[in-house]
């Protein structure tokens, strides 16, 4: 019987291999990377990775610069991620998880997308408390003055940090934070921490505890919060609902693919 022509089953695999992790090395550079750079990177010889980027830069996916010759993605792979991103469905990812929480401690739980704007509410899940608190989807959480808007503007780029810094900050209540010193130095803590609150800052006798939700390439997407009164989510959380909190962020950010300790900071000094 002949064989079919082409690399053993291994080798095959492992060149497919290598083209995931070149594509997402390149994707996590600001700038265009050489032959000898990525090679080093990655792990393996000049000649093996110079094939590797010509099978990339013939199918599209990266491009090479005449001038410096490094390489960067290519438009091809721009557009795919804009595919997969018209169909991807944090809520879907998150369901599973977002009840657990629920039923771990008994709040309102609320899932948001990160936006330029705040944080736009993709999905509610009652507590089991006798009074509900919650917000509609479709909602926008303010950046400065809830618990999912300052998790956003934490991990969102520095345009959109200093825009909203140099903006005048609204006052919903006498706890809201009007100040732009102030709110750069809270949300270093935000950063540093992972999580945030906002007691009684956009609603009087009403908190929430939010943390981060990332995907695969590192960047924030999304944010998981419970919301109550402030006689139950404190202003300063217990250690039980930071723990729920940042552990369902984080198998929500898993299951899109982040690995811990991956995350770009997108957020400047």
């Amino acid at each position: 019987m002949s064989r079919i022509d082409g690399p053993p089953r291994g080798e095959g695999l492992q060149a497919v291999a290598m083209a995931f992790q070149i594509l997402e090395y390149l994707a996590k550079q600001r700038g265009g990377v050489g032959v000898t750079a990525l090679a080093r990177a990655l792990g393996t010889t000049k000649s093996r990775m110079h094939r590797h980027l010509r099978t990339l830069v013939e199918s599209g996916y990266i491009v090479q610069s005449a001038e410096s010759e490094k390489y960067r993605i290519g438009s091809r792979l721009v557009t795919l991620g804009q595919a997969v991103a018209e169909n991807f469905d944090l809520a879907t990812v998150a369901r599973e998880e977002v009840r657990a929480l629920r039923d771990a401690l008994g709040h309102s739980v609320v899932l948001s997308r990160a936006e330029a704007a705040g944080g736009v509410v993709l999905a509610t899940l009652p507590g089991h408390e006798a009074i509900e608190i919650a917000v509609k989807p479709g909602s926008l959480m303010a950046l400065h003055c809830t618990a999912q808007g300052k998790v956003t503007l934490a991990f969102a780029e520095p345009a959109i940090r200093d825009r909203v810094l140099l903006s005048r900050l609204d006052m919903r209540t006498p706890h809201t934070i009007t100040s732009a010193t102030v709110l750069r130095e809270e949300l270093e803590r935000v950063r540093a921490r992972g999580w945030a609150t906002a007691p009684g800052e956009s609603l009087l006798g009403v908190n929430a505890l939010a943390a981060p939700v990332f995907e695969g390439g590192g960047h924030m997407v999304g944010a998981v919060a419970i919301l109550g009164s402030i006689q139950f989510i404190e202003a300063e959380p217990s250690a039980e609902q930071v723990r729920h909190v940042l552990d369902t962020a984080g198998r929500i950010s898993a299951r899109l693919g982040h690995a811990p300790g991956s995350a770009v900071d997108t957020a400047g000094a």
